[in-house]
Protein backbone atom coordinates (compact mmCIF):
# COMPACT_ATOMS: atom_id res chain seq x y z
CA UNK A 1 0.00 0.00 0.00
CA UNK A 2 1.30 3.44 -0.94
CA UNK A 3 1.76 5.83 1.96
CA UNK A 4 2.91 8.65 -0.35
CA UNK A 5 1.55 9.22 -3.85
CA UNK A 6 2.80 12.04 -6.07
CA UNK A 7 0.45 12.37 -9.03
CA UNK A 8 1.17 14.18 -12.33
CA UNK A 9 2.88 17.10 -10.61
CA UNK A 10 3.71 20.20 -12.63
CA UNK A 11 5.50 23.21 -11.13
CA UNK A 12 6.67 26.31 -12.95
CA UNK A 13 8.57 29.38 -11.80
CA UNK A 14 7.75 31.97 -14.42
CA UNK A 15 9.02 30.57 -17.69
CA UNK A 16 11.03 27.82 -16.02
CA UNK A 17 9.52 24.36 -15.66
CA UNK A 18 10.84 22.92 -12.40
CA UNK A 19 8.75 19.72 -12.42
CA UNK A 20 7.00 18.20 -15.42
CA UNK A 21 4.35 15.51 -14.98
CA UNK A 22 6.14 13.81 -12.08
CA UNK A 23 4.45 10.73 -10.59
CA UNK A 24 5.69 8.13 -8.14
CA UNK A 25 4.62 6.15 -5.10
CA UNK A 26 6.39 5.22 -1.86
CA UNK A 27 5.10 2.04 -0.28
CA UNK A 28 4.44 2.01 3.46
CA UNK A 29 7.30 0.61 5.52
CA UNK A 30 9.90 0.97 2.76
CA UNK A 31 12.87 3.21 2.10
CA UNK A 32 12.78 4.93 -1.29
CA UNK A 33 15.68 6.81 -2.84
CA UNK A 34 15.09 9.94 -4.92
CA UNK A 35 18.18 10.70 -6.97
CA UNK A 36 19.29 12.81 -9.90
CA UNK A 37 21.95 15.33 -10.95
CA UNK A 38 22.15 18.78 -9.36
CA UNK A 39 19.13 20.84 -10.32
CA UNK A 40 17.03 17.79 -11.22
CA UNK A 41 14.20 18.84 -8.87
CA UNK A 42 14.75 16.56 -5.88
CA UNK A 43 14.51 19.17 -3.10
CA UNK A 44 11.73 20.84 -5.09
CA UNK A 45 9.74 17.60 -4.70
CA UNK A 46 10.27 17.77 -0.92
CA UNK A 47 9.09 21.38 -0.92
CA UNK A 48 6.00 20.34 -2.87
CA UNK A 49 5.19 17.50 -0.46
CA UNK A 50 5.59 19.77 2.57
CA UNK A 51 3.52 22.51 0.88
CA UNK A 52 6.28 25.12 0.72
CA UNK A 53 5.53 25.32 -3.02
CA UNK A 54 2.07 25.41 -4.57
CA UNK A 55 1.52 23.14 -7.53
CA UNK A 56 0.38 24.32 -10.93
CA UNK A 57 -1.10 20.88 -11.62
CA UNK A 58 -1.24 17.49 -9.94
CA UNK A 59 -1.74 16.20 -6.45
CA UNK A 60 0.16 14.85 -3.44
CA UNK A 61 -1.53 12.28 -1.22
CA UNK A 62 -0.48 10.82 2.12
CA UNK A 63 -2.35 7.68 3.07
CA UNK A 64 -4.94 8.54 0.40
CA UNK A 65 -5.60 12.10 1.62
CA UNK A 66 -4.64 15.07 -0.54
CA UNK A 67 -2.33 17.66 0.99
CA UNK A 68 -3.22 20.42 -1.45
CA UNK A 69 -5.43 22.28 1.03
CA UNK A 70 -3.06 21.71 3.96
CA UNK A 71 -1.01 24.72 5.15
CA UNK A 72 2.73 24.00 5.56
CA UNK A 73 2.41 24.24 9.36
CA UNK A 74 -0.20 21.45 9.38
CA UNK A 75 1.57 18.92 7.14
CA UNK A 76 3.20 17.40 10.22
CA UNK A 77 -0.30 16.40 11.42
CA UNK A 78 -0.41 14.01 8.47
CA UNK A 79 2.64 12.27 9.91
CA UNK A 80 5.19 13.91 7.61
CA UNK A 81 8.52 15.28 8.89
CA UNK A 82 11.69 16.31 7.06
CA UNK A 83 15.30 17.37 7.35
CA UNK A 84 17.05 19.95 5.17
CA UNK A 85 20.17 20.02 2.98
CA UNK A 86 21.79 22.64 5.20
CA UNK A 87 21.81 22.18 8.95
CA UNK A 88 19.21 24.56 10.40
CA UNK A 89 19.85 24.60 14.15
CA UNK A 90 19.91 27.31 16.81
CA UNK A 91 23.57 27.43 17.89
CA UNK A 92 23.02 29.09 21.28
CA UNK A 93 20.31 26.62 22.30
CA UNK A 94 21.10 23.26 23.83
CA UNK A 95 20.82 20.03 21.89
CA UNK A 96 17.63 19.15 23.76
CA UNK A 97 16.12 22.59 23.13
CA UNK A 98 16.82 22.25 19.40
CA UNK A 99 15.05 18.91 19.32
CA UNK A 100 12.13 20.35 21.31
CA UNK A 101 11.50 22.76 18.43
CA UNK A 102 10.26 19.76 16.47
CA UNK A 103 7.94 18.73 19.31
CA UNK A 104 6.17 22.07 19.57
CA UNK A 105 3.98 21.56 16.53
CA UNK A 106 0.89 22.85 18.30
CA UNK A 107 1.61 24.80 21.48
CA UNK A 108 -2.08 24.93 22.44
CA UNK A 109 -2.24 21.21 23.04
CA UNK A 110 1.34 20.11 23.57
CA UNK A 111 2.30 19.63 27.20
CA UNK A 112 5.87 20.55 27.98
CA UNK A 113 6.57 17.44 30.04
CA UNK A 114 5.40 15.18 27.22
CA UNK A 115 7.42 17.17 24.68
CA UNK A 116 10.60 16.87 26.73
CA UNK A 117 10.07 13.15 27.17
CA UNK A 118 9.69 12.61 23.44
CA UNK A 119 12.70 14.82 22.70
CA UNK A 120 14.81 12.83 25.13
CA UNK A 121 13.61 9.58 23.55
CA UNK A 122 14.57 10.88 20.10
CA UNK A 123 18.08 11.73 21.30
CA UNK A 124 18.40 8.26 22.82
CA UNK A 125 17.33 6.67 19.53
CA UNK A 126 20.01 8.63 17.69
CA UNK A 127 22.59 7.84 20.36
CA UNK A 128 23.46 11.37 21.47
CA UNK A 129 21.36 11.76 24.63
CA UNK A 130 24.53 12.43 26.65
CA UNK A 131 24.83 15.74 24.75
CA UNK A 132 21.33 16.96 25.68
CA UNK A 133 22.52 19.87 27.85
CA UNK A 134 25.34 20.96 25.52
CA UNK A 135 24.91 24.03 23.30
CA UNK A 136 24.74 23.13 19.62
CA UNK A 137 27.52 25.58 18.81
CA UNK A 138 30.90 23.93 18.48
CA UNK A 139 29.68 20.36 18.09
CA UNK A 140 31.06 18.30 15.17
CA UNK A 141 29.18 18.56 11.91
CA UNK A 142 28.19 14.90 11.97
CA UNK A 143 26.63 15.42 15.40
CA UNK A 144 24.70 18.45 14.15
CA UNK A 145 23.23 16.30 11.39
CA UNK A 146 22.11 13.78 14.01
CA UNK A 147 20.48 16.53 16.08
CA UNK A 148 18.49 17.60 13.03
CA UNK A 149 17.43 14.00 12.47
CA UNK A 150 16.31 13.74 16.11
CA UNK A 151 14.29 16.93 15.68
CA UNK A 152 12.44 15.34 12.76
CA UNK A 153 11.87 12.11 14.68
CA UNK A 154 10.42 13.79 17.78
CA UNK A 155 7.04 14.18 16.07
CA UNK A 156 6.95 10.39 15.52
CA UNK A 157 6.39 10.68 11.77
CA UNK A 158 5.00 7.94 9.56
CA UNK A 159 6.82 9.45 6.57
CA UNK A 160 10.34 10.84 7.03
CA UNK A 161 11.83 12.98 4.25
CA UNK A 162 15.63 13.08 4.43
CA UNK A 163 17.34 15.71 2.29
CA UNK A 164 21.00 14.73 1.79
CA UNK A 165 21.63 13.35 5.30
CA UNK A 166 25.11 12.15 4.23
CA UNK A 167 26.19 15.55 2.89
CA UNK A 168 29.47 16.62 4.48
CA UNK A 169 29.98 13.33 6.34
CA UNK A 170 33.15 11.24 6.12
CA UNK A 171 33.18 7.59 5.04
CA UNK A 172 32.89 6.22 8.59
CA UNK A 173 30.01 8.56 9.41
CA UNK A 174 28.16 7.53 6.24
CA UNK A 175 28.51 3.86 7.18
CA UNK A 176 27.18 4.63 10.67
CA UNK A 177 24.30 6.59 9.12
CA UNK A 178 23.33 3.62 6.95
CA UNK A 179 23.16 1.36 10.01
CA UNK A 180 21.22 3.98 11.99
CA UNK A 181 18.62 4.58 9.26
CA UNK A 182 18.05 0.86 8.84
CA UNK A 183 17.59 0.43 12.57
CA UNK A 184 15.23 3.40 12.86
CA UNK A 185 13.07 2.18 10.00
CA UNK A 186 12.75 -1.29 11.49
CA UNK A 187 12.29 -0.10 15.06
CA UNK A 188 9.88 2.75 14.39
CA UNK A 189 8.09 1.17 11.39
CA UNK A 190 8.65 4.34 9.40
CA UNK A 191 8.51 5.02 5.68
CA UNK A 192 11.54 6.95 4.39
CA UNK A 193 12.05 9.02 1.24
CA UNK A 194 15.74 9.79 0.83
CA UNK A 195 17.28 12.48 -1.39
CA UNK A 196 21.00 11.81 -1.58
CA UNK A 197 24.05 12.15 -3.84
CA UNK A 198 25.98 9.41 -2.05
CA UNK A 199 25.11 6.48 -4.31
CA UNK A 200 26.62 3.91 -1.97
CA UNK A 201 24.18 4.91 0.77
CA UNK A 202 21.18 5.09 -1.57
CA UNK A 203 21.81 1.70 -3.13
CA UNK A 204 22.53 0.07 0.22
CA UNK A 205 19.41 1.10 2.13
CA UNK A 206 16.75 1.74 -0.55
CA UNK A 207 14.09 -0.77 -1.52
CA UNK A 208 13.18 1.28 -4.56
CA UNK A 209 14.85 4.19 -6.37
CA UNK A 210 13.24 7.02 -8.38
CA UNK A 211 15.38 9.12 -10.73
CA UNK A 212 14.74 12.73 -11.75
CA UNK A 213 16.48 14.69 -14.51
CA UNK A 214 15.57 18.23 -15.56
CA UNK A 215 12.34 17.98 -13.57
CA UNK A 216 11.16 14.76 -15.23
CA UNK A 217 11.01 11.24 -13.83
CA UNK A 218 13.25 9.19 -16.13
CA UNK A 219 13.41 5.87 -14.27
CA UNK A 220 12.30 3.96 -11.21
CA UNK A 221 12.93 0.47 -9.95
CA UNK A 222 15.03 -1.65 -7.60
CA UNK A 223 18.57 -0.37 -6.93
CA UNK A 224 20.22 -3.07 -9.05
CA UNK A 225 18.05 -2.16 -12.03
CA UNK A 226 18.69 1.57 -11.64
CA UNK A 227 22.46 1.06 -11.59
CA UNK A 228 22.26 -0.61 -15.01
CA UNK A 229 19.78 1.82 -16.58
CA UNK A 230 21.49 3.55 -19.57
CA UNK A 231 19.42 6.75 -19.26
CA UNK A 232 20.30 7.08 -15.58
CA UNK A 233 23.99 6.49 -16.25
CA UNK A 234 23.97 9.05 -19.04
CA UNK A 235 22.15 11.63 -16.90
CA UNK A 236 24.68 11.29 -14.08
CA UNK A 237 28.04 10.83 -15.66
CA UNK A 238 27.74 10.13 -19.35
CA UNK A 239 29.29 6.82 -18.39
CA UNK A 240 29.31 4.43 -15.45
CA UNK A 241 27.16 5.07 -12.39
CA UNK A 242 29.62 4.90 -9.49
CA UNK A 243 27.93 3.35 -6.46
CA UNK A 244 30.70 4.60 -4.14
CA UNK A 245 30.44 8.24 -5.23
CA UNK A 246 29.93 10.73 -2.44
Amino acid sequence: MSLLSVRNVHLRFGGITALEDVSFDVEEGTTAGLIGPNGAGKTTIFNVITRLYRLDEGDVLVDGSSLLRTPPSRVIRHGVARTFQNVELFPTMTVLENVLVGAHTDSRFERERSARRRATEALELIGIDELASRPAAGLPFGTLKRIELARALVSKPRLLLLDEPAGGLNHREVEELAVLLGRLRDQLKMTVLLVEHHMGLVMKISDHVHVLNFGRMIANGPPQEIQRNPEVIEAYLGGELDESAA
